[in-house]
């Protein structure tokens, strides 16, 4: 019998001015590549873990902030993950506007020194993230 996903780390969002200029970085820098785009955010990946770089300025999500936004956490099960990420102190934040299915397959927390996480069902990752075929 297999253990059930608790979570695995699959998501780093970046708010930053420019997102043109850091996704080209990234693409020369360690060959990440673009897998989705909007004019507000460009989301790439190295095959395994997706890198979303959100404008600070355009971008409502990013809340006007620079830097590290938030990392997102692949589970297995929504409210067993959600019920094991609040036992452990977490505190509930929402979820991103306009994006995905709702809390049926995406949420944010906030850990206890107030750093912004997500957890995000299988369906979410592949379809959001463009991660074919996760394991």
């Amino acid at each position: 019998m297999t253990q059930p996903l608790l979570g695995k780390l699959r998501h780093l969002s970046l708010s930053v001015k420019d997102i043109e200029e850091t996704a080209r970085f990234y693409e020369q820098a360690f060959g990440m590549f673009r897998v989705r785009q909007s004019n507000v955010a460009v989301m790439m990946s190295d095959g395994v873990v997706s890198l979303a770089i959100i404008s600070s300025t355009k971008n409502p999500n990013a809340e006007e902030r620079e830097g590290l936004h938030h990392m997102g956490f692949l589970i297995g099960e929504m409210e067993d993950a959600a019920d094991r990420v609040l036992g452990a102190g977490a505190e509930y934040h929402g979820q991103i506007n306009g994006v995905g299915k709702g809390p049926a397959t995406e949420r944010k927390y906030r850990d206890p020194n107030g750093i912004v996480f997500d957890i995000v069902t299988r369906e979410h990752a592949e379809r959001v993230w463009c991660l074919p075929q996760i394991v």
